[in-house]
């Protein structure tokens, strides 16, 4: 397949709290695999407006369902959590915000499934004493001929992937008994974010977010290649472009925090084991973000109190890839 490359934007503009930036970039359209749309999830909706890539022109758009939106349709827009999946704007009057990558030296260790460290129900883990939010995160290297990678291609993000509930293993659960078109199946997707021998190989790295500006807690990588040569290698690539990523953290939930997720490809963020942002399928880079006082009685979640956040990513296309978190919670405690 041809292979585009995308413009990287310059400047962000950051409102409600938070910072929402990236660039916008596409990539060729294509489904390879048959079944039936995804079944929306309940509880958190999905809103906000179609993501165009930067070549279309003629005003339209269609996610890998065909559905022409990005989001899902059912729920009361007045009581549903305020979740936005929107093409982020590039600003030219705001010089105290730029979109510089985050330095980030990856050293990767081989390791096996995260074991957790912290009880997310025992309210007297504070994190007020931490410095600088750090995220661990596993990264799980594929060869680029599993079925899931290399297969696919999109220009918006494909919701209902998975439920809206996390699985008791604390991973997220498949929500269609067969394929779709986004991925393969089932099985083949049970082994993104559990270690299979022979199939992937996983490494241990660290994600720092640093404040880019008072408040505002951010990483931005967009060339997010942490094992470069590393597992299955470049397979004759460029970069190692065929990964996912398996994080798992607590915070405490204070009033006011705001959580933006901009990359690619598939993402999605539970909090408290709820689905709170839902960026699926092969798509340029997207922005989604979740506001924990609109959404607090969606997710269960009281001020003052500590509270989970898992988060699944995967790289599965030779094209970019871009990684960036935006946040006001200004601490996480590894799980």
């Amino acid at each position: 397949m041809q292979q585009r490359s995308r413009p990287v934007p310059s400047i962000l503009t950051i409102a409600c709290a938070a910072a929402l930036a990236c660039g916008s970039e596409g990539r060729d359209t294509e489904t390879t695999a048959g079944g039936s749309s995804p079944t929306s999830p309940t509880g958190i909706t999905v809103s906000g407006s179609t993501i165009m890539p930067a070549t279309e022109t003629d005003g339209t758009m269609t996610d890998g369902s065909g559905s022409g939106t990005v989001g899902t349709t059912d729920g009361d827009p007045t009581t549903d959590p305020t979740v936005t999946t929107t093409e982020p704007t590039t600003a030219t009057s705001d010089p105290t915000v730029t979109t510089t990558d985050t330095v980030t030296s990856f050293t990767t260790t081989a390791t096996t499934e995260p074991t957790d460290t912290v009880d997310p129900t025992d309210s007297t883990t504070g994190p007020d004493s931490c410095g600088e939010p750090i995220l661990h995160a596993t990264i799980r290297d594929f060869s680029q001929s599993h079925p899931d990678f290399e297969t696919y291609t999109g220009d918006t993000a494909y919701t209902g992937i998975v439920q809206s509930q996390l699985g008791g293993d604390k991973k997220p659960v498949y929500a269609h008994p067969g394929p779709t078109a986004q991925t393969t199946g089932p099985a083949e997707y049970a082994q993104w974010y559990n270690d299979v021998q022979g199939v992937n190989q996983p490494f241990q790295i660290d994600i720092p977010l640093t404040e880019s500006m008072p408040g505002v807690y951010t990483y931005q990588n967009s060339a997010f290649f942490p094992i470069d040569g590393q597992g299955f290698g470049n397979e004759g690539n460029s970069n190692n472009f065929h990964f996912t990523t398996e994080i798992h953290t607590v915070f405490q939930y204070k009033g006011g925090e705001v959580f933006t997720f901009t990359g690619d490809d598939d993402l999605w963020t539970f909090i408290n084991g709820t689905l709170a942002i839902d960026l699926g399928g092969l798509h340029p880079q997207l922005t989604g973000s979740i506001d924990l006082d609109a959404s607090a009685a969606q997710l269960g979640i009281e001020v003052g109190k500590i509270y989970t956040m898992d988060i699944f990513h995967a790289e599965r296309h030779t094209d970019q890839s871009n990684f960036r978190i935006d946040t006001t919670i200004a601490c996480f405690i590894p799980e």
